[in-house]
């Protein structure tokens, strides 16, 4: 065994984003994950992306990683019973539509627990299963937007900022798989399934702090602030000499007294102006001026070095480069190399969190669309070759 959930069998049919990278973190801890996409076309992820290589999609080798494809066209009564007769055989059902969707296609999920008790159905929305917001369209930079994040997100005197990830849909994905795994331990107990709702809005908002707290309280609205947190100091990204870009988080007391230290200037330590976190608060732009000048003295590596050899929380701002080329990243297998049949050996994340017994894999990139038709329809429902010929020709498969 290398996965946990290695006896787990889902059922994706979420397209995009959120509903498919819940769908990620379940593969790549050992679920066997039946991905169902439209024929002829697929998920759009697999022509998503900033990049692309030959006009393919450099996204879909890592959300589609360890998954099967098979193709169902689900708007057909016949591409619907298969999915009916596919969840029958899974543990869990991953989906992403707008609500009211699958009710449409007679998949509703209680007639899907009827047939199968112990099921669960995964369900991600824009603004959940239930509400007067229900059955409008929510993507993630609209949950971002509902949820708090954008308002807060940038700097103070131009627009809201976007954080450069897709952030409300992986959110909701990670609470998505939390919900599942959740509802998986309750079914050992109980022995029945049950329903996941997993909301973009709902998702971002539960990462928000105490924003609601300070607002009911102290009649605070929280601002965008650019780089730093208001009253966090120091915290915030500095310069080097050779012109990188250094962060440095000093707030704790004892950390601060460290990094005086590290700058040769122990006497800021006790300074009355930035002894304490509410005295560095006060002072935080002075305090950020001072720290700035001093770190624009040295490399960025010296910069790095020095802090860590006085014990203050530093690191310096990576991009891919940096990482593929960091021994500790390494070290710790943090990037896989996969296979792909597009672009050979290819890095992406690798599996997180580590487990000790059971650390999971990836074991291959994203399928091509419908590489799995015959093991799914032949092998885990019995559909003959006849059969599937039929399928095929009424459009249902490809």
């Amino acid at each position: 065994m290398t996965g946990a959930l290695d006896d787990i069998r889902v059922i994706e049919i979420g397209t995009l984003l959120a509903g498919p990278f819940c769908g990620q973190q379940l593969a790549d801890h050992g679920a066997e994950v039946i991905k169902v996409e439209p024929p002829g076309t697929g998920d759009p992820m697999r022509a998503w992306g900033q990049e692309k290589a030959d006009g393919k999609s450099l996204w879909w080798p890592v959300v589609g990683r360890g998954k099967k494809s098979v193709t169902v066209n689900l708007r057909e009564e016949a591409g619907q019973d298969l999915v009916r007769r596919l969840t029958a055989t899974a543990d869990v059902l991953v989906e992403n539509f707008r609500p009211g969707t699958l009710e449409r296609w007679n998949l509703a999920p209680d007639d899907l627990l009827a047939r199968n008790p112990r099921l669960i159905v995964t369900r991600v929305s824009g603004y959940g299963q239930s509400g007067p917001y229900a059955g409008q369209p929510g993507f993630g930079a609209i949950g971002e937007a509902v949820g708090g994040i954008r308002y807060t997100t940038g700097d103070p005197d131009r627009m809201p900022s976007r954080t450069g990830i897709s952030i409300g849909d992986t959110l909701t994905a990670m609470f998505a798989t939390i919900g599942t795994l959740n509802a998986l331990h309750a079914r050992q107990r109980t022995g029945r399934g049950q329903v996941v709702d997993a909301a973009l809005y709902e998702s971002v908002l539960a990462v928000m702090e105490s924003l609601l707290t300070e607002y009911h309280v102290a009649d605070f609205i929280r601002e965008r602030t650019g780089s730093m947190i208001p009253n966090i100091a120091p915290a915030n990204v500095y310069p080097t000499r050779d012109n990188k870009m250094h962060l440095i988080s000093g707030n704790q007391d004892t950390v601060w007294r460290r990094l005086a230290q590290a700058m040769g200037r122990p006497e800021l330590g006790d300074d009355p102006r930035f002894a304490t976190h509410i005295a560095r608060g006060d002072n935080q732009l002075m305090l950020d001026e001072m720290i700035a000048e001093w770190s624009a003295t040295l490399d960025a590596d010296e910069l790095h070095e020095l802090l860590n050899e006085h014990g203050v929380p530093n690191g310096q701002m990576y991009r891919a480069p940096e990482m593929l080329a960091d021994e500790h990243f390494a070290a710790r297998q943090a990037i896989a190399w996969v296979d792909s049949p597009d672009f050979g050996s290819i890095p992406m994340q690798n599996v997180v969190p580590k487990l000790s017994d059971t650390p999971g894999s990836i074991d291959w990139s994203g399928p091509t669309l419908g590489e799995h038709n015959d093991e799914v329809f032949g092998g885990i429902l019995g559909l003959s070759d006849a059969e599937q010929a039929r399928l095929r020709a009424d459009g249902i498969i490809s």
